[in-house]
């Protein structure tokens, strides 16, 4: 039986906090990276917190490894990564946690 995989990245935009241009990246990475098949439980947060100086997250969830491999692998999330991402993020954090029931 595989774990659950929870995908989360915090990050940074190059365009102001709040602007349209940020709210398009938000709203096209919800699309875009949600409609590929292996992706659960899709999420975009606004951070609130001043312990940290991120802006934004994205979360999700995966069945397992090879559905978080396919992820990766997939044209979408590889072309909005490429064009997107590398574009428009200016700085990021990527974590990714299995479930711990040890």
């Amino acid at each position: 039986m595989s774990e659950r995989i929870q995908h989360m990245v915090i990050f940074c935009l190059k365009h102001p906090r709040g602007s349209a241009e940020a709210q398009q990246f938000l709203q096209d990475g919800r699309s875009i990276l949600s409609s590929i098949p292996t992706v659960q439980d899709f999420r975009v947060y606004d951070q609130i917190s001043p312990k940290n100086d991120f802006d934004y997250g994205f979360a999700m969830t995966f069945s397992g490894q090879a559905d978080y491999d396919a992820y990766n692998e997939h044209p979408l999330h590889t072309d909005f990564v490429d064009n997107r991402w590398k574009v428009e993020v200016e700085r990021f954090l990527e974590i990714d946690f299995s479930d711990y029931s040890k």
